[in-house]
């Protein structure tokens, strides 16, 4: 496992749980929004896995949860091994994954290691290329879509908002992907820190409140429950 930062505690990150959230790095997407630039390319731990566990020891009692994040933590070939290791300590598990690897999450998922489950979908699955990475199958995302919604695992889709990658026309074909699904997040654009700053310098790439209310109406009538943050 490649660490690339810890969060010691967290009241949002986890639904209704006081967690500490654990990123990796290494990511094979390049979204033009991530928020978390550090952690895309491949880089030294900056902790050891002995630091992580032993600072998850001493939290026991205080802590409700672990979320593990990045990057993109199905890439780490640990990972199962991991979450073994976190779970022997009876934390729940949060995942969060870009579900590009559905194999790891049926292998995580069959093994009973998560408890949560967070994906994001950052556009129409057949349009990834070339924004989101210069090639995905989207039948990667699609697969990964159905085992998140035929487990019995609390989860949430999420999608930041932001163009060109969404619309009201992109909205309705990503909610009649997930029409059912427990519960749908869409997430305000926040410009501070980025992976790719020039991307927005070349592109209309804001939604005004108006605009998301509107997405959020189309959400709404195919998913259980819909939110902005």
């Amino acid at each position: 496992m490649r660490f690339g930062g810890l969060q010691k505690n967290s009241l949002i990150d986890y639904p209704g749980k006081i967690s500490c959230v654990i990123f990796v790095s290494g990511c094979n997407f390049d979204c033009p929004y991530c928020h978390n630039p550090d952690l895309v390319a491949e880089s030294p731990s900056h902790y050891s896995e002995d630091h992580i566990l032993e600072f998850l020891e001493h939290q026991r009692g205080w802590l409700d949860g672990v979320v593990i994040s990045g990057g993109e933590p199905t890439l780490q070939k640990d990972i199962v091994l991991f979450c073994k290791k976190v779970k022997t300590m009876a934390y729940p598990v949060k995942l969060d994954t870009n579900g590009s690897k559905p194999h790891v999450l049926e292998s995580l998922i069959a093994a009973g290691l998560l408890d949560y489950i967070s994906m994001d979908i950052k556009t129409d699955p057949y349009h990834y290329a070339p924004i989101i990475t210069k090639k995905c199958n989207p039948d990667t995302i699609l697969s990964s879509i159905r085992t998140i919604m035929d487990s019995e695992i609390p989860y949430e889709f999420r999608t930041t908002c932001v163009k060109p990658l969404i619309d009201e026309r992109i909205m309705d074909k990503i909610t009649r992907l997930i029409q059912g699904a427990t519960r749908y997040v869409l997430q305000r654009f926040q410009k501070d820190v980025v992976l790719h700053p020039e991307f927005f310098e070349q592109n209309d790439y804001k939604i005004d409140e108006e605009e998301l209310m509107r997405l959020r109406s189309i959400a709404e009538a195919r998913v259980e429950e819909c939110i902005v943050r």
